[in-house]
């Protein structure tokens, strides 16, 4: 995958950044997919066990499993759903059977797929319904990036930028990927949720220390560099001096095996 090697440390600031938003978007994700009581289903890249945790609610742990290939993600996702088959493994090399699970779903990791065609392919081999999943719209709708790398690029124009380095960040984008890999009556759509933040230094403080593209741009920089990022985040944010909320769009894509 991708940047693979970023989500091997960080793993516990995952939770006070980008987690603080998943276990909403995992209920809304599963809405979408259309998850239904009595199926079984695999959640690839299950990172934390936000989605797994859903779908462990729903279905019961015992008719859920997921993997990962970060270990560290893995123990987290051991101690938040206990009871689920895991398994360290990639997305483009599914250590199950064809036709294994009800449904399969991805949260936030098509574009950290080494090869996302092989990743969704190995998504609809395994599944007999539906392969569902979902990536955030970094270039407008997932405010906390948004902020984050716009000031960064204010700051230094070759700093990276999501939107323009992750390549299914968008409705159509995703539809393409999902009908290229043999997938029938593909659907798209948005799903959004939010996060609360006490105040900014809840927003800040932890991005150095979690995995990802943001964190490992925040940790590349020395003090100052740091404190003047912060400073331009902190303005395009709007100045808070108290709590705050930020919103986060993502795109959804289900389509039928």
């Amino acid at each position: 995958m991708v940047g693979r090697a970023s989500f091997e440390t960080g793993v516990a600031g995952y939770g006070r950044v980008v987690g603080r938003y998943t276990p909403a978007l995992a209920a809304a994700l599963t809405d979408a997919a259309g998850v239904a009581a009595g199926e079984t289903a695999l959640d690839v890249g299950c990172g934390s066990g936000a989605l797994l945790g859903e779908l462990a609610r729903r279905l019961g742990p015992e008719h859920v499993a997921g993997v990962d290939p970060s270990e560290s993600f893995l123990e987290l996702a051991r101690q938040a759903v206990p009871g689920a088959r895991l398994q360290r493994a990639a997305a483009e090399h599914l250590p199950f059977a064809d036709d294994a699970f009800d449904v399969v779903m991805s949260q936030l990791v098509v574009n950290f797929m080494t090869d996302a065609h092989q990743g969704v392919s190995e998504m609809r081999r395994v599944a007999r319904r539906v392969v569902a999943g979902c990536v955030w719209d970094y270039a407008e709708g997932m405010t906390m990036l948004r902020a984050f790398f716009d000031a960064a690029l204010e700051l230094d124009p070759d700093a990276p930028d999501e939107a323009r380095t992750m390549p299914y960040a968008s409705r159509e984008a995703l539809q393409g990927l999902w009908e290229e890999t043999g997938l029938r009556k593909v659907t798209t759509g948005q799903l959004v949720v939010s996060a609360d933040y006490v105040d900014f230094d809840d927003f800040w403080l932890p991005f150095p220390h979690a995995p990802g593209p943001s964190g490992a741009y925040a940790a590349s920089l020395d003090d100052d560099q740091r404190a003047a990022l912060g400073a331009v985040v902190f303005r395009r944010l709007g100045s808070p001096t108290g709590p705050f909320t930020l919103s986060a769009r993502a795109w959804f894509v289900r389509g039928l095996v």
